[in-house]
């Protein structure tokens, strides 16, 4: 699908069918699953060549990030996928001409739906390319500090449920301990996912700042503009990682808690073992059919040895409990 926003332009999609050119007012053209015709036309439009999906995937900065002809070239990863549950990250392409803003993308994440909104009430916001790009990274990294809220929310959530005092029955739930781990493990990849697009957008930042366009004296407040956005993302990357290391954490205290619960199971049947060794010895001899036993004639025998293994059973129990092993 192509769309076109700019002052005069609300975002209609162009049917490529019926157009032989962009909109002369159009400052941003998004691209979502461009067909072939539809990347001709933009082609056309900017005299160069738009990244395809294969380039789109490549990992080296080289790749990612160029200048060509006095137009930008930026790729960056974007998270999606948050709200199904099943966070991650898809490349999203920006190419950056004198007076032209183009998006390639393939997926429709939240910060660029929300901004697209944004344009279509206030049509003011897209009158440049370059204000397009800014308000894009902005709406980009609210979004990320918001999802990093959510996880510290969330990561708080689990601590409590692993540190809180516990009855006996409730600390040897297996299904409780199960949940905790499953719950770190999504925190986790959240977490991760919202770090690798920080990380990706401070990249596009650094080379987006570093670029001959931005320190012409007509753009010094989108470079001030731009700094603050490099120092978002620097704070968001740190507290990613102070996260990180948070979620770790509560993963080795899971784990030792598990590896607790374990040994209470496994001394449960260390002790159930000395409790009842003796008496199975004194039953076993007495259960031996030997002619010369004095005990088998013996009119109390048989209480003698209920005796004797009640007691031998009460002494081990008396002295495991008087030690404090059980």
């Amino acid at each position: 699908m192509l769309r076109t926003y700019g002052p005069t332009c609300d975002g209609s999609l162009v049917e490529i069918d019926k157009a032989d050119s962009i909109p002369e007012a159009a400052t941003w053209i998004d691209l979502e699953e461009p067909t072939r015709d539809e990347e001709k036309l933009v082609e056309q439009c900017l005299g160069v060549g738009i990244p395809t999906r294969d380039d789109m995937i490549e990992i080296e900065p080289s790749s990612r990030l160029y200048e060509k002809n006095g137009i930008l070239f930026m790729t960056m990863s974007m998270l999606f996928g948050v709200n199904e549950g099943q966070p991650a990250s898809e490349p999203i392409s920006f190419v950056l001409a004198k007076d032209r803003l183009v998006t390639i993308r393939y997926v429709t994440p939240k910060p660029v739906l929300a901004f697209v909104q944004h344009v279509r009430s206030e049509p003011d916001l897209a009158r440049s390319a370059l204000i397009v790009m800014l308000r894009l990274l902005d709406a980009i990294i609210e979004r990320l500090a918001d999802e990093l809220e959510s996880s510290g929310a969330e990561i708080e959530r689990i601590s409590n449920q692993i540190f809180q005092r516990r009855t006996e029955v409730e600390r040897r739930s297996e299904l409780r301990l199960e949940a905790v781990l499953t719950d770190i493990g999504r925190a986790q990849q959240l977490v991760a996912k919202v770090r690798e697009t920080a990380v990706s957008t401070s990249r596009l930042i650094t080379f987006l700042a570093g670029s001959e366009r931005m320190h012409l004296p007509e753009n010094a407040l989108a470079r001030d503009n731009l700094q603050n956005l490099a120092q978002d993302t620097g704070a968001l990357i740190d507290h990613s990682a102070f996260l990180s290391s948070n979620l770790t954490f509560m993963l080795d205290a899971s784990l030792g808690l598990i590896s607790i619960e374990q040994n209470s199971a496994m001394k449960l049947f260390s002790w159930a073992a000395l409790v009842f060794l003796p008496p199975t010895l004194i039953a076993g001899i007495y259960g031996m059919n030997f002619e010369n036993m004095p005990e088998l004639k013996w009119l109390y025998g048989y209480p003698f040895a209920l005796t004797l293994i009640l007691v031998s059973a009460v002494v081990p129990l008396s002295y495991l409990k008087r030690r404090g092993w059980i």
